[in-house]
């Protein structure tokens, strides 16, 4: 049998599992016990880029904090964005377990009061009008949902998303994404009409236009990366949908104006605007929503990852009323769509996220984090940048300020010196050390992780 020509992608999503700093730090700390579940392990299941080897073992799961194997806890600033209110809260769990007593499924012909209690409270706390709403088992199923009622809403089939932008591994999802790890050698051929754009990043603008220290100089690049989004629409003339993140989860931030100058071009060309929350909704910018500090409301919002809680799968598309369109076909009708267990689950996850003011948490803590880490800036001259906002924070790492050349030996040997002092947390694009904490994670949790970085880089530098 012929086999499919492969090269190795890009970094982008996360660090290597394969890398010669990987196995030396295993062949460190990984004890016999470690070993053997994690061979384990690689002998069972399909093997695939960034999850294969497993980088430990985990047994124990508890608010900020995840154990390893050998008993070794780990401060958690990755969590796949599922952990804002921290794992296994205690009310969840009694609320979970209170609700498979009750009432553990519902046939999918079935209406359950949870959720339509789930989908209300989605309403009230969704940016402008959305308040139509279509729930999912997974993100990338919800981001398909939306590009079918897109679809359905304007007659048209193109989209116009971001390189470098995540939005799922189901096949309609990765036709949209931008990363090379998900699209390209074994996965295509993908759906047609997926265009794609330069992304904003100011610091590393894909247009040339110069970004001191991160911050654009608007009087000269007039936002050339929105206006590259208003040429396609243009261009094309019949494009169903933008599809982005309003906070890039690399991560990368909007320039200002630059959401209110798309917003603009896709009402001016019948195009919808789809904001892809999985990762950034319910607080994890220091607003329920992250489209909020931008002042847009999109067409269609997805949401998924941290809406279980951080112990069940579920997500959902919240659209405007006007889009309800989609009637006499199926778009959606998971077996576990209105489930009344995942439901109570998100259900009580927003409550605790809102009860426990976990909003403004990550709003205060993660302005502080971002004061500290400027001051770092200041000390270490391999800091680049230091961008996010609340508690999506990126530090990228370079060896010459100048020329910003990535510093990706450096940022491995930063993150395993991390994973020694005890903070669990992941490399994107190669070389920028990405925090995504929980909304627990309390200002003297943040302050050591910043002190464990200042030395962890003296130390690698």
């Amino acid at each position: 049998m012929a086999r499919t020509r492969r090269t190795r992608p890009e970094p982008s999503e996360g660090e290597s599992n394969t890398s010669s700093r990987r196995a030396a730090w295993a062949n460190r700390h990984h004890d016999a016990a470690t070993r053997a579940l994690i061979a384990a392990d690689a002998a069972a299941f399909l093997h695939q880029s960034v999850s294969s080897p497993c980088l430990n073992t985990i047994t124990r799961a508890e608010g900020a904090y995840i154990w390893d194997g050998a008993g070794k806890r780990y401060l958690d600033f990755h969590g796949n964005n599922v952990h804002h209110i921290g794992y296994g809260h205690p009310r969840l769990k009694d609320a979970i377990a209170a609700q498979m007593e009750k009432l553990p499924f519902a046939p999918r012909r079935y209406a359950s009061a949870e959720a339509v209690d789930l989908a209300q409270k989605l309403a009230t706390i969704a940016p402008g009008d959305l308040s139509k709403v279509l729930l999912t088992t997974g993100g990338s199923d919800a981001v398909e949902v939306a590009l079918k009622l897109a679809r359905a809403a304007t007659g048209r089939f193109k989209t116009v998303s971001f390189w470098d932008a995540f939005h799922g591994a189901g096949f309609g999802a990765a036709s949209v994404g931008g990363e090379q790890l998900f699209r390209s050698g074994i996965a295509g051929p993908l759906l047609a009409g997926t265009e794609h754009v330069a992304p904003f990043a100011c610091y590393r603008c894909p247009y040339g236009w110069p970004a001191p220290d991160g911050k654009p100089l608007l009087d000269q690049c007039r936002l050339a990366c929105a206006s590259m989004v208003r040429y396609v629409l243009e261009r094309e003339g019949d494009v169903a949908a933008v599809i982005a993140e309003p906070a890039r989860a690399v991560p990368y931030i909007p320039p200002p104006g630059f959401w209110q100058a798309v917003r603009q071009a896709c009402d001016e060309h019948g195009t919808l605007l789809i904001f892809d929350e999985i990762p950034t909704g319910l607080g994890k910018t220091g607003r329920m929503f992250a489209c909020e500090h931008d002042g847009v409301v999109p067409d269609i919002l997805v949401m998924g990852k941290a809406l279980g809680g951080g112990i069940l799968p579920v997500a959902a598309v919240i659209a405007r009323p006007g889009l309800d369109v989609a009637g006499d076909y199926a778009i959606g009708h998971y077996t576990h769509e209105k489930n009344p267990v995942t439901a109570r689950a998100a259900l009580t996850t927003i409550e605790i996220i809102e009860e426990e003011g976990l909003v403004k948490n990550a709003a205060r803590v993660g302005a502080h984090a971002l004061a500290r880490l400027d001051e770092l800036k200041r000390k270490h001259a391999a800091i680049g940048d230091v961008r996010g906002r609340g508690f999506l924070i990126g530090i990228e790492l370079v060896s010459d300020r100048d020329a910003k050349t990535p510093a990706r030996d450096l940022a491995e040997e930063v993150f395993y010196r991390l994973l020694d002092g005890g903070l669990s947390c992941k490399i994107t694009m190669g070389n920028v050390i990405t925090w995504t904490p929980s909304l627990v994670t309390t200002e003297a949790e943040m302050d050591w992780a910043v002190d464990l970085f200042d030395s962890a880089l003296a130390a690698a530098s």
